[in-house]
């Protein structure tokens, strides 16, 4: 199941990323000698792909964002920006973060909940559907099934000019045609 859903997310991440722009534009530079490219790979490190998300990083927990490799960023892509949300609850959304600076190898745990992250080269936070800046965990309600969690990464060609606070419209509206590249990571949680 985690699967078919891995696939819808990278299917809606198309659509945020605009027609022109796609992995299949990057440079020789990148190109593995394959005649294939290294992805992009932004994962947290305490737990795995399609895994269970650690309790400290959830509502019930600390509530506090996890700590994230990164690897194979585009020699494009200027910043990157990361949206999570819970497919399973109408795409509810926990966390939105941009203009992390391209050539971060690690986004560190507990980034703090204001517009801007001085620690991560000034990037920028949204607004999630509590109502707040910054991240809020996972926080199914009680008796449901474990509901899917989505960590989208996107590489970005440019520096947003989106203010902190903006919601996911705006962010949307922000990467359309400036995606070089997106990876998908999922994990669950229940209570």
């Amino acid at each position: 199941m985690l699967s078919r859903r891995r696939l819808l997310a990278a299917g809606g991440a198309a659509v945020v990323a605009g027609c022109g722009s796609g992995p299949d534009e990057r440079t020789a530079t990148e190109d593995d000698g394959s005649g294939g490219y290294e992805p992009l790979v932004v994962r947290p490190s305490g737990f795995e792909d399609e895994g269970t998300i650690p309790r400290k990083y959830t509502g019930v927990g600390d509530d506090v964002s996890p700590p994230m490799t990164v690897e194979n960023v585009p020699a494009k892509a200027e910043t990157l920006a990361i949206v999570l949300d819970d497919p399973d609850a109408n795409e509810f959304l926990h966390w939105l973060i941009w203009n992390v600076p391209a050539d971060t190898d690690e986004i560190p745990e507990g980034i703090p909940q204001s517009g801007t992250v001085d620690s991560l080269g000034g990037a920028r936070q949204g607004t999630n559907d509590f109502g707040e800046v910054g991240y809020r965990g996972p926080l199914p309600p009680e008796g449901d099934a474990a509901h899917t969690y989505q960590f989208t990464t996107y590489a970005v060609d440019t520096s947003l000019e989106l203010a902190a606070g903006a919601d996911r419209g705006e962010l949307d509206s922000a990467l359309d045609g400036h995606v070089i590249d997106r990876y998908p990571f999922v994990a669950t949680f229940e209570r």
